[in-house]
């Protein structure tokens, strides 16, 4: 699970739920057909950085590797539309590039840092390193 053998972190179910409460989520840009949070979701085939999220409420868990970046730059794109809201479970790692650019101090965003570490999947440990939720909401 903790393994650099997958960039793929499944969300825990009951956070998810809590967050679904308050956004009402329409579409997942990053699943499968075992793990999709939304009725309408992208598979890693479809792949979700090419496809339009316009007017959507949308959950992005997003792969945690080295394109994590085309993720938190294509959802602070997308709010661009009207009706969009981009909900994002990330690694908490304020010292990146992108969440300088796209993230940090940006009047449509909202960051919510989660305290403790989460446990993904089915997973008994928690995960080796903090995250957030970005929340960006349509201009």
């Amino acid at each position: 699970m903790f393994s650099s053998k997958t960039d793929q972190w499944a969300t825990p179910q009951e956070f998810f739920d809590s967050l679904n409460d308050e956004f009402a989520f329409t579409l997942d840009p990053c699943a499968d057909s075992s793990n999709y949070k939304c009725e309408r979701y992208f598979t890693k085939e479809q792949d979700g950085l090419k496809q339009d999220w316009g007017g959507e409420t949308v959950f992005c868990n997003p792969p945690y590797g080295r394109t994590i970046k085309e993720w938190v730059r294509k959802s602070s794109e997308e709010v661009k539309k009207p009706g969009t809201t981009v909900v994002m479970l990330i690694p908490a790692r304020t010292d990146t590039k992108y969440f300088h650019d796209y993230i940090y101090q940006k009047d449509n965003v909202e960051v919510r840092f989660i305290k403790g570490r989460l446990k993904f999947g089915d997973s008994n440990n928690s995960a080796p390193f903090p995250s957030m939720v970005v929340v960006f909401k349509s201009l």
